[in-house]
């Protein structure tokens, strides 16, 4: 056998040399070329928090291994990488080590480089952007003034969730149990003056996913945050002629109201609370006041309200309804009052139930007694009743003008003049103001008459202080600094500056156009550049972004579209023979993957006690327990009971004696968990209970760093696109990492090795060939599919074949040196270091990671013999090797003579033979017919 330089695999050596030659050589520089396709592969980009973690290798080793095979198969490929460097975390280093935001961001960024280098990526660096940097949140600032002009930004009126420590607005997603996740302190709810994006206006369009290949989970989850409802407006009048619009989805049962219910916060209360009512009304609306938007609306909650001594008329019969105060109705949805109707929407009957109010059936089931008392609300379809003129008329299951009642009601409110047909929708205007100093500048004046004024171009960017001091507080800088609050008009009249900055989606909401030229000074991106590229053809990170950066994304690409930014870019596409709708669809990428989630170590599973109210297939559990063991479930007790099998946040699947069960854990659920001190609550139950998410908070952080120098960058690519569905994740294994190390040193051996001398055995390297050929179709397949596990296996099926031809003295140098190339090429993608070193020991063109990705051919592919199920009276007897075109003479005479035959046969002759051909996966058979005795 010949032999190459056969010293030990060193990862560190090998990674590092090739590191710094594909960056002297700009090997991954991706410049614009109309003569070759374009791939433009986006993967979402981190926060500079410190580090990069196991999560972020997670996501991007497997995009970047998708980004090379695509360049290999002849695409011009642009994969690039930034910052997403605004936000809350560089303040609260500010106040808590006493250094500037800037600098702990730019340090961080530092670092992270360097890690990103250690990863082996093929990302340009030449179009890095940094979003806290002035070169870019210039343009942030500049869409804003554009937003501002085009009528897409305003300033409104909102509820918030407000921080009194912190001195800021909270997201919901921010506030468990009515306080900060962060701090512990209370949340109110507020009214505040802020800066709002018209997200609504893009709704009904941003519905529609027909021109983008996004997963059906995304499409669910945004589908379901927008929250498109067909209806009617109605108007109800206080008794006082007070007007109090509603919004209902279900106008046919108008003659059912029996109440009516504000929001706390509506504007109406406190002119409608009499003065017996006044101070119950008051003390409610402030208890309220307390409580988020998530906790008011659950479906478990006992309902609360207080009556405020008021009365409104129903437009459609003239009857007299009381005007409640509840906090399960919002100011944000609809018109922030309702006309409850308790026989047809249970959290109407439930607070009917509560407070003793008359419940009216108007929607008739079949089989049932209209007079019967109902013991919960009706929503289903039915007959209309005791709502002339429409006694009679079908209510069926659909929704708006396609439910037959419905259409007519809607018609005769409008002919009527009582009310109009309504669409509303649970999406609400993205607010976009917040009380912080590290984030984008907000580039208007005020001026001393009260007036906003857009600063001109010109005066872009408006620069963050840096000699600022944090007040420990929570207040931001701004509010107290003189030197930048201080400002002219267009008049010269001295104004202030606005001292919010904008929420750090806004940054993130246009990033890949930037990454475009992310030096060009004419606009946000270079319309030659962008005509090209434009859009992202993939885009690859995680699903718990579906409601906000990905659905703001969407919105920002159509307000761009619409306010002229793709203009120019889209005459140039035309002139290129590119099709200009793939911009003017209003879609930012045309393909989306999400990547599951790297856990901390599995635990067993728990055991619990869920009691609550059923819905349909769930429980919805208002008491949860964990027990040690079922035996400890107490007599009588009526509920699921059983081991948790898995959890997705507050969704349970307990397996209880054999059947799954799901129960969604309510989040003022009563919780009661073993050996942990104080009140109990969801949250807590969540972190007991999961399989622990990576973060340096729980202590289960896995350093890749650490890794890196241990195994290599190559095996730690290889392990974590092997040991997971990508698009699933799952527990971390300490010791999973051996094998492909062990892998990646075979191959380093086998090849190293050299090629063998002997003449090899044709039939031997026949099948060979033959695998090799599967194993190409298999790690293509697998790499279109993001099914990267699939690849790795199949490499390594193929490292052992080889492996094991070669200790045969079976493959001949001709064959061996086919197939270490063609297994390199395969490797380039997943573990690009070992690959490149190899393929130039071999003797291969720089680079590997230019050449052109294999071809499958399915005449090799195609096996030469194949096993022949011998089968007697219907039953596999055996198998013997046969042709693979072997005829049906040919197959049933080779069957008699097999030895599996003659055992049975016993001189006998069948009664027939019968010959079944092969099958896509299946075997040829021949059935010999005895007959029975």
């Amino acid at each position: 056998m010949m032999t190459m330089d056969s010293e030990r695999y060193s990862p560190a050596s090998v990674e590092s040399r090739w590191q710094q030659r594909w960056e002297q050589d700009g090997l991954y520089h991706a410049d614009v070329d109309w003569d070759r396709p374009k791939h433009y592969a986006l993967t979402m980009l981190p926060y500079p928090s410190g580090d990069l973690h196991i999560g972020h290798w997670f996501a991007m080793t497997p995009s970047d291994a998708r980004a090379r095979f695509m360049r290999m198969q002849g695409y011009n490929v642009l994969f690039p990488m930034g910052f997403d460097a605004f936000g809350l975390p560089a303040e609260n280093a500010a106040v808590t080590r006493n250094i500037h935001p800037a600098r702990w961001t730019r340090d961080n960024i530092e670092r992270m480089r360097g890690q990103l280098r250690s990863m082996g990526a093929m990302f340009d660096p030449r179009r890095e952007m940094i979003s806290c940097e002035p070169e870019y949140y210039r343009w942030t600032e500049w869409f804003f003034r554009l937003f501002y002009l085009n009528d897409l930004a305003y300033r409104g009126e909102a509820q918030v969730n407000w921080s009194p420590t912190l001195q800021t607005v909270l997201a919901n997603e921010q506030v468990i149990d009515g306080r900060d996740e962060r701090t512990g302190q209370p949340v109110i709810q507020k009214m505040m003056t802020q800066w709002f994006f018209r997200y609504t206006r893009y709704a009904d369009e941003m519905l529609d996913f027909s021109r983008i290949d996004w997963p059906e989970p995304i499409r669910i989850m945004q589908t379901n945050w927008i929250g498109r409802s067909e209806g009617a407006h109605v108007t109800f009048h206080s008794e006082a002629g007070d007007p109090i619009p509603v919004f209902t989805t279900r106008p046919d049962t108008l003659w059912g109201s029996t109440f009516m219910v504000l929001a706390p916060e509506h504007d109406l209360v406190a002119k409608l609370a009499t003065d017996a009512q006044r101070d119950a009304v008051a003390a409610y609306v402030e208890r309220a006041a307390g409580s988020t938007e998530i906790e008011r609306t659950s479906e478990t909650r006992e309902r609360s309200g207080v009556f405020t001594g008021s009365f409104a008329i129903n437009p459609v019969n003239g009857e007299r309804v009381p005007v409640w105060v509840s906090d399960y109705v919002l100011l944000t949805y609809g018109s922030g009052a309702i006309m409850a109707v308790p026989g047809h929407d249970q959290r109407d009957f439930e607070f009917a139930r509560r407070f003793d109010l008359p419940v009216i059936r108007v929607i008739l089931q079949e089989g049932v007694d209209p007079d019967a008392v109902m013991e919960q609300a009706w929503e289903g379809p039915g007959v209309m009743i005791n709502s002339a003129p429409f006694d009679g008329l079908l209510s069926d299951h659909k929704r708006g003008r396609r439910n037959p009642a419905i259409n007519a009601v809607i018609d005769w409110l409008e002919a009527e003049d009582i009310g109009e047909e309504a669409i509303n929708y649970r999406l609400r205007d993205w607010l976009i103001g917040r009380q912080r100093y590290w984030g984008c500048p907000i580039p208007v004046l005020h001026c001393a008459d009260g007036a906003i004024e857009a600063l001109p171009e010109e005066a872009l960017p408006v620069l963050l202080p840096e000699d600022v001091e944090f007040d420990s507080g929570g207040r931001s800088p701004l509010t107290w600094h003189e030197p930048f609050l201080r400002a002219s008009d267009s008049q010269c009249n001295p104004a202030r500056r606005e001292t919010d900055t904008m929420d750090t989606f806004m940054c993130s909401s246009w990033y890949w156009y930037r990454y475009l030229s992310p030096h060009f000074d004419q606009g946000p991106f270079d319309p030659q550049e962008a005509a090209y590229w434009l859009p992202v053809d993939t885009y690859t990170g995680g699903a718990e972004h579906a409601t906000m950066h990905l659905l703001y994304s969407r919105w920002f690409a159509r307000a761009m579209r619409d306010c002229g930014l793709f203009d120019e870019t889209m005459r140039i596409m035309a002139d290129h023979g590119r099709d200009p709708d793939l911009l003017a669809w209003g879609e930012p990428m045309l393909q989306l993957r999400n990547q599951g989630q790297v856990l901390g170590a599995e635990r067993n599973g728990d055991i619990i006690l869920a009691s609550g109210r059923t819905q349909g297939m769930r429980l919805l559990a208002n008491r949860v327990e964990v027990i040690e063991r079922p035996s400890d479930t107490p007599p009588g007790f009526e509920g699921v009971v059983g081991e948790i099998m898995r959890r997705t946040e507050n969704i349970l699947q307990v397996d209880m004696a054999g059947v799954r069960h799901v129960v969604e854990v309510q989040p003022e659920a009563e919780v009661i968990i073993p050996h942990i001190e104080g009140e109990n609550n969801v949250n807590q139950l969540q972190q007991h209970l999961e399989i622990q998410r990576m973060s340096k908070s729980k202590g289960n952080v896995v350093d890749p760093d650490d890794l890196v120098a241990q195994y290599g960058a190559d095996t730690v690519r290889a392990y974590l696109m092997f040991a997971f569905d990508w698009e699933k994740g799952g527990p971390w294994d300490p010791d999973g990492i051996r094998g492909p190390q062990r892998w990646l040193h075979e191959v380093w051996e086998l090849v190293c090795a050299g090629a063998p001398a002997g003449p090899g055995d044709a039939q031997v390297e026949r099948e060979l060939e033959r695998r090799t050929q599967e194993t190409i179709r298999r790690v293509t397949g697998g790499l279109q599919r993001f099914r990267f596990n699939t690849c790795i296996a199949a490499l390594m099926e193929l490292k052992n074949d080889l492996r094991a031809a070669l200790r045969a003295g079976s493959v001949s140098a001709s064959a061996w040196q086919e197939i270490v190339r063609t297994q390199l090429l395969l490797m380039a993608p997943f573990t690009p270091h070992i690959a490149e070193e190899l393929w130039q020991r071999l003797g291969g063109d720089y680079s590997i990671h230019t050449q052109e990705w294999p071809q499958w051919d399915e005449e090799k592919a195609r096996a030469d013999s194949v096993a022949l199920v011998v089968m007697v009276n219907g039953r596999p007897r055996g198998e013997t090797q046969v042709a693979v075109d072997i005829s049906r003479e040919q197959a049933i005479a080779t069957a008699l003579e097999s030895e599996a035959a003659q055992r049975i046969l016993q001189g006998r002759e069948p009664q027939k033979a019968i010959f079944i051909p092969a099958r896509t996966g299946q075997e040829p058979k021949v059935n010999l017919v005895l007959r029975q005795r």
